[in-house]
């Protein structure tokens, strides 16, 4: 018997209807005695936002917290791996990463986030993905020239050149939050402690508290 693949099956005869399994987001907060949710990195390249994000994960895995890290440049070589930087692959980027965080939060999972994601209606977007549910903006902001400056991956010096295009604070606007739930300035803020002010946001939005059972 041949089973079935993509190419043969024709979608439009087929329902598609959600299975609800036994186990629920609830069962794996308590598993995990902590909430899961969204947190959202944004901000201009070379800001700082995979750094924190990471540093972040690492303490969190010290204490015991499940969480996972989504970041950028990992998702454009895998799910995101078909898409440009034109405003449209921009959007559906942006549509694939909240889908994959709705897997990870209702599986107990704290995300946490690190995209660019320069438009307001894309961050708009999520939040309204995640509405009602622990989703939090953090702004990690730093100046374009800032930036320019620390230039980690060289990825400025080939959008000054013509080399990139489409490149957020070079040839394509970055449109900067006006009331995200957190915001760091990374030029008058080191690594360890925007790391800490996170952590410390996080435990007073109870995403670390442990559950109660009732």
């Amino acid at each position: 018997m041949t089973m079935p693949t993509q190419r043969n099956l024709n979608f439009d005869k087929i329902r598609l209807i959600r299975y609800n399994g036994a186990i629920v987001r609830r069962n794996r907060n308590l598993l995990n005695r902590h909430g899961s949710g969204l947190l959202w990195f944004t901000g201009f390249s070379g800001a700082g936002k995979s750094t924190i994000a990471h540093g972040v994960e690492k303490e969190l895995f010290k204490r015991g917290v499940r969480s996972y890290v989504l970041d950028g440049d990992n998702v454009r070589h895998g799910i995101s791996s078909d898409l440009g930087f034109s405003r449209e692959d921009r959007r559906e980027n942006i549509r694939r990463i909240v889908e994959i965080s709705k897997l990870f939060v209702d599986a107990g999972l704290i995300v946490l986030a690190s995209f660019i994601s320069p438009y307001k209606e894309d961050r708009d977007f999520v939040r309204t993905e995640f509405q009602g549910d622990n989703f939090f903006e953090i702004h990690i902001k730093c100046s374009i020239g800032e930036c320019q400056r620390r230039d980690p991956k060289g990825m400025y010096h080939k959008a000054r050149q013509g080399i990139i295009k489409n490149y957020t604070g070079i040839s394509a606007p970055y449109e900067e939050p006006e009331s995200p739930d957190l915001m760091i300035d990374t030029e008058s803020t080191d690594i360890a402690d925007s790391i800490q002010i996170v952590l410390q946001f996080m435990d007073q939005a109870g995403l670390l508290s442990t559950i109660d059972p009732y």
